[in-house]
């Protein structure tokens, strides 16, 4: 274990981590840290919420302070690539305390705000890029920034960019790279397309990993309630007139969903705001400053905020939708429990939603302790082994019907049919 006086940072990193009142690594950084500033490429697989910001921002500065020389006119030297605008503004802060009181400039493209305004700042070259691939390929074909320089590519957030596509404009991207360069790879989880994204865009890499892919932070409390559909709304209301005071992020599926349940939430009196796809970026950034300064208590998002909001101070997280990719559930509880502090996650399960839990707690390798409310997977048998009603489906998990239960995972056999003789 190293502190971060011992990893030969450049003094103004380390007089940056005095200021924010950080002397001890966490297990990520300890392990991708000094792989980085050897210069190698590293692949890093760690729980949300565990510092990978840091794990890849300070090598890449302590390289760039080596660098003399400005950034010639639109062109960078380091490029950062996220999925979400939340999560680019977020990785841009932390990236600008570490760079305050040096000559790096670090500079943000995000959909959502005007591209004019950014073609400028772009104009002027900058050190450090931070970038939604969309935007950053719409720059690119109006000729606003040349990436030939860029030495240092780190993709954040990786598995959910493949998730949502961009791995088509990472294809347009990367071969407009400088070269050689050193690139980092950062993740909460691991599918079978990212080993593939790993052996197209990173040589040799060093592999570090402090958590199995799909674990949940350590300190997330996790619950079930079972809960009908219709009423799910009441069901919140009690969990949030429970602790009124205490930030709770609850996580809708759409957004159509999350700005229904916002406006019921206000017109009830809860002070709440939402941040979703068809909020404008200032309007995204108002809510979740509004949630980060205690203004809001509840903020109810859809899985855009996932993995943008870093917020230490959320208590809770509730889904109030079950996520249908087993990940996002991941994402969206690593929302708590940030920065060493313990959190609480709640899901309202519906009978609908039963495959869905099934599906998280198999990728968690965990079962996720019921609060209330009976499962709605219990057999109903009528004597021939088969459910009197509703569609047959596998894999459905099932508690013995107490609170306080545990879900569990069960599997049904179709009996077999004799052939015709």
């Amino acid at each position: 274990m190293y502190d971060f006086d011992m990893l030969g940072l450049a003094p103004a990193l380390n007089q940056a981590l005095k200021r924010a009142g950080l002397t001890q690594p966490t297990p990520i950084q300890n392990k991708a840290v000094p792989l980085a500033l050897q210069g190698h490429d590293t692949l890093g697989l760690a729980q949300t919420g565990t510092g990978k910001t840091l794990a890849f921002g300070l090598p890449l500065i302590d390289h760039l302070l080596a660098q003399p020389g400005k950034p010639a006119p639109k062109t960078a030297k380091a490029l950062v690539l996220a999925p979400t605008r939340e999560l680019v503004n977020q990785i841009a802060d932390s990236l600008r305390n570490l760079t305050e009181g040096t000559k790096l400039r670090v500079a943000t493209v995000v959909g959502g705000q005007s591209i004019g305004r950014q073609i400028n700042v772009l104009s002027r070259g900058t050190d450090i890029l931070v970038a939604t691939p969309g935007r950053l390929i719409d720059l690119m074909d109006r000729g606003a920034v040349d990436l030939g320089t860029v030495r240092h590519l780190v993709l954040d957030e990786a598995d959910q960019m493949l998730d949502m596509g961009f791995i088509h404009a990472l294809r347009r991207i990367a071969p407009k790279l400088g070269t050689p360069r050193q690139t980092m790879l950062f993740s909460a989880t691991m599918p079978k397309q990212m080993e593939e994204l790993s052996r197209a865009y990173l040589t040799d890499p060093h592999r570090v990993q402090v958590a199995p892919p799909g674990k949940a932070a350590d300190k997330v409390e996790q619950s079930v309630h079972f809960v009908d559909k219709p009423a799910k709304s009441a069901k919140l209301r009690e969990l949030l007139s429970a602790d009124p005071d205490a930030l709770t992020l609850v996580f809708a599926r759409t957004k159509h969903g999350a700005e229904k349940l916002m406006k019921g939430l206000v017109a009830d009196g809860y002070n709440a705001a939402s941040i979703h796809g068809n909020k404008s970026q200032g309007q995204r950034d108002r809510a979740i400053k509004a949630f980060r300064d205690g203004t809001i208590t509840t903020l109810v998002a859809t899985d855009v905020a996932a993995r943008g909001i870093d917020i230490p101070g959320v208590a809770y997280v509730i889904n109030y939708d079950l996520p249908e990719v087993p990940d996002n559930y991941v994402h969206r509880i690593g929302r708590t429990a940030r920065a060493g502090l313990e959190g609480i996650a709640l899901s309202l399960c519906s009978p609908e939603e039963a495959d869905l839990l099934f599906q998280i707690q198999k990728l968690m390798k965990t079962e996720i302790p019921v609060a209330s409310g009976t499962s709605p997977l219990l057999d109903r048998a009528d004597g021939s082994g088969r459910r009197k009603s509703g569609p047959r489906r596998r894999n459905r998990p099932k508690t013995g019907g107490e609170p306080g239960g545990v879900a569990t995972a069960s599997r049904r056999r179709r009996p077999r049919r004799r052939r015709a003789a």
